[in-house]
């Protein structure tokens, strides 16, 4: 059976490819009294699948929460494409080209797939929000090219006999891909992936897999991962940080990782 037609690479602008894309320094956030990250601090290079792994509890979708402006860190700067903020909010990193799928699935589920992706090209949308409701003159010529780039985006993921079917009806696995979809379809340089196989089976993880991998390598986007299964963490990653008790606590290829002594008392549980 041949492949489906494939996305065009998404044109990454600023950096090089074997530059930082995001460089994430010195964050330490509290909450109250609690800190969940003190003193964190690592890059991303363009073009990798950099992941973030460590316990439950260690802080990961809190780092992710940081960098695309949920959370406001107390302290510490990320720097995107050269530029450095000390603060953000969620649309203002969208906009700069940082899309997010989160743990927890958030679609529309009374909604098709098709629509699902289509919410994800809001930004993109330019025409007054009025005749968008209209969809009259330029505002359905501007769906209209939105529409395409979502079909191809169905077509890239293979959900394509899925497409007008509401979210809600389909597999665990299958609404995973559909969240993957809407973040493509922001057309982001940077995807964060906040456990995108979690709760999924051997051949829905190895589906996933593959589309992250195509996401990277056929589309030229960088990717943020928080994984727990080492496994994949080994086979995607360029390289890994590890975090622990909110606290970066190794850095480097998986296989340095893995080989790191601390690393390996964090997995084993080993008193502190």
């Amino acid at each position: 059976m041949p492949r489906a037609p494939q996305l065009a690479p998404i044109d990454v602008k600023g950096a090089q490819s074997k530059g930082a894309i995001l460089d994430v320094r010195n964050i330490t956030l509290r909450f109250g009294g609690v800190k969940a990250l003190t003193d964190i601090s690592f890059d991303v290079r363009a073009h990798e699948v950099r992941s973030i792994i460590g316990p439950n509890g260690a802080g990961k979708s809190s780092m992710l929460n940081c960098i695309n402006g949920v959370y406001q860190p107390q302290e510490g700067s990320i720097t995107f494409q050269g530029k450095t903020f000390r603060h953000m909010n969620s649309r203002q990193v969208a906009e700069m080209g940082i899309a997010r799928t989160f743990q927890n699935l958030a679609l529309f589920k009374g909604m098709s797939v098709l629509d699902n992706l289509m919410t994800g090209r809001n930004l993109k949308m330019k025409v007054n929000p009025l005749l968008q409701a209209l969809r009259w003159g330029p505002a359905e010529r501007e769906e209209l090219a939105h529409r395409e780039r979502v079909e191809e985006i169905i077509d890239f993921l293979e959900i394509q006999p899925f497409r007008k079917m509401p979210v809600g009806k389909l597999p665990y696995g299958l609404q995973k891909r559909v969240d993957l979809g809407r973040a493509l379809a922001m057309e982001p340089e940077v995807l964060l992936l906040d456990e995108p196989m979690a709760g999924m089976n051997v051949e829905e993880k190895q589906d996933m897999c593959r589309f992250i991998l195509e996401v990277n390598q056929e589309l030229g986007v960088t990717v943020v991962l928080i994984e727990h299964d080492m496994s994949v963490v080994m086979d995607i990653s360029d390289r890994v940080v590890v975090l622990d008790y909110g606290k970066k606590i190794g850095d480097g290829t998986p296989r340095e990782v893995m080989a790191n002594e601390e690393v390996i008392r964090a997995y084993l549980g080993a008193q502190h």
